[in-house]
């Protein structure tokens, strides 16, 4: 997800997509150690993407402070 569409979400709407993609890389890695799953760079990709909707979610919760 590109980082203007995640400036673009709300904060609830951040937080239901960061269990989302906890959920989503924790399945992952059990498809991975199972040998189900041989894509490992999903998970970085995955990864990434939950940190930077961590990252806009934390501004945003600095902002509603103020």
């Amino acid at each position: 997800m590109k980082i203007a569409d995640i400036r673009k979400l709300s904060t609830a709407e951040l937080t239901t997509e960061t269990s989302k993609l906890k959920d989503e890389i924790a399945e992952l890695r059990r498809h991975i150690y199972m040998g189900d799953n041989q894509n490992v760079r999903a998970v970085r990709g995955k990864r990434k993407d939950l940190a930077r909707m961590l990252t806009v979610l934390g501004e945003q919760l600095v902002k509603e402070a103020k």
